[in-house]
């Protein structure tokens, strides 16, 4: 099987105060962080959706975005890494797993995922409903694994909006699984949130 890779970079980073993707963690922008993790993972081709150097102009909307990205993948390719620009610490074992797991073929989708540490509650306005059941919650990250055709297929059926593309498979009768994710897999959401990557790198 072939893989190929679609770094998501296309985000306006409104919670960020602007597009994060070519900030620099470390010295090197963070959509180039995510091209490396994924041609050290064997991508032959990697996809870059937004406006940054070789970059792709991205959609209205993430989903569009990873949609664009992966029509531009070469033909052949029939496994595909997708991985967000705003996650720079993710490594090449993480990727590794996610990729190991997709090859053994039964599966639609692969997720890496961390468990829910704090407790989690149901709000209406700042009224406490209840208190979630968190042993059966985790938390999802980047880089994703897919079947190409059934993420193309997904992508077709269903056009509602998604925070990743394993709920559109799971939405269109897909097979999506999970692999140990990485707690340092840090996530850049907020200005704040660079120092702390900064710090773990």
């Amino acid at each position: 099987m072939t893989l190929g890779g679609v770094v998501v970079a296309a985000g306006r980073g409104e919670r960020f105060g602007g597009p994060k993707a070519p900030v620099e963690v470390g010295g090197t922008p963070m959509w180039r962080r995510g091209v490396a993790l994924l041609e050290a993972a064997g991508a032959v081709q990697v996809v870059v959706v937004g406006d940054v150097p070789g970059g792709i102009p991205g959609g209205e909307r993430r989903r569009d975005s990873v949609a664009i990205g992966v029509a531009a993948l070469e033909e052949g390719v029939d496994m595909v890494l997708v991985h967000d620009a705003a996650r720079p610490l993710a490594d090449a074992s993480l990727a590794s797993r996610v990729v190991e797991r997709l090859l053994r073929g039964d599966v639609d989708a692969v997720v890496p995922v961390v468990p829910v540490r704090d407790t989690i509650k149901r709000l209406a306005g700042e009224v406490v409903v209840e208190t979630i059941d968190r042993s059966a919650l985790a938390a999802a990250q980047t880089p994703q694994g897919f079947r190409v055709a059934a993420l193309a297929a997904a992508q077709a059926a269903d056009g509602a909006d998604a925070s990743d593309e394993a709920a559109l498979i799971e939405r269109n009768g897909g097979v999506v699984v999970t692999v140990p994710g990485d707690p340092g897999n840090l996530k850049v959401t907020y200005p704040e949130d660079l120092a702390i990557v900064e710090a773990y790198r």
